[in-house]
């Protein structure tokens, strides 16, 4: 497990032509009950911040997992990003990731789901999301949670071609299977999503060590309890181990005030 910044924090950022933005941010992580190794990682170099679930044998998921946060810390504190930004840090990062999984026969890659602040086309900021993998980016802003990724995986298009439902997706037995991922000796093509910045709002970046264990309406009520992010990541982190926590789960919340 790595976690490159500050475990929780808050920093105002200056906004060309606009009044500054704060944010306020807390991030948790646990190996899980049944896992030997966390091979999860987050980065907080505001305002960007990330979360990766790495995968491979003999501790490679973790070292792949690493290599990308590694690279995304390469963002300047307190600076705008862009998409050509994030998507050479990613493509480094690949790199980074085949020299440390040399040995390992199948490689190795890591799931990676982030947010940075992004200078909106008509003045301004904005928040600018990408992600490869399952792992997810939330919204959850005048009460309600809206789900800000799409996942890269098998169930996710059965999902789309309506072959089966979102819930049923959450118990499928491919529902660990994904489609896109960070390394491998791959080019990175993860989606980008922009979305407008209001005050009050959180955003929940978070491994699906969350997600696979706590039902979205359960997260929402975490959030809506407005809380510290770091008491709230905490206890995310504590509902997915009292649901059975099978996987490593990590959390970051970020708050907009």
């Amino acid at each position: 497990m790595t976690v490159l910044g500050e475990y929780t924090g808050e920093i105002e950022i200056e906004v060309a032509g606009a009044d500054p933005v704060r944010l306020g941010w807390g991030v948790a992580s646990d190996v899980g009950r049944r896992r030997a190794n966390n091979e999860d990682s987050a980065v907080v170099r505001p305002p960007l911040f990330a979360v990766a679930d790495g995968m491979g044998g003999h501790s490679a998921g973790d070292l792949a997992s690493k290599a990308a946060v590694v690279r995304l810390d390469e963002h300047e504190r307190g600076a705008m990003g862009t998409e050509q930004e994030i998507l050479t840090h990613l493509e480094r990062a690949v790199d980074d990731i085949a020299r440390v999984a040399a040995g390992v026969p199948a490689g190795a890659g890591t799931t990676v789901t982030g947010v940075v602040l992004a200078d909106a086309e008509d003045g301004g900021a904005e928040l600018l999301v990408f992600n490869l993998g399952d792992s997810r980016t939330y919204r959850f802003a005048g009460n309600e949670l809206t789900r800000v990724t799409v996942d890269h995986s098998v169930v996710q298009e059965l999902v789309d071609a309506g072959a089966i439902s979102e819930a049923e997706a959450e118990y499928h037995p491919e529902s660990n299977v994904i489609t896109r991922a960070l390394g491998f000796s791959e080019h990175p093509e993860p989606d980008f999503t922009r979305i407008p910045l209001r005050p009050g709002m959180r955003l929940l970046i978070c491994s699906d060590g969350l997600t696979r264990e706590v039902e979205d309406a359960h997260i929402r009520l975490h959030l809506s309890a407005g809380l510290d992010p770091l008491v709230t990541a905490d206890a995310l982190v504590d509902a997915a181990l009292a649901s059975g926590g099978r996987d490593n789960v990590t959390v970051l919340v970020v708050d907009v005030r």
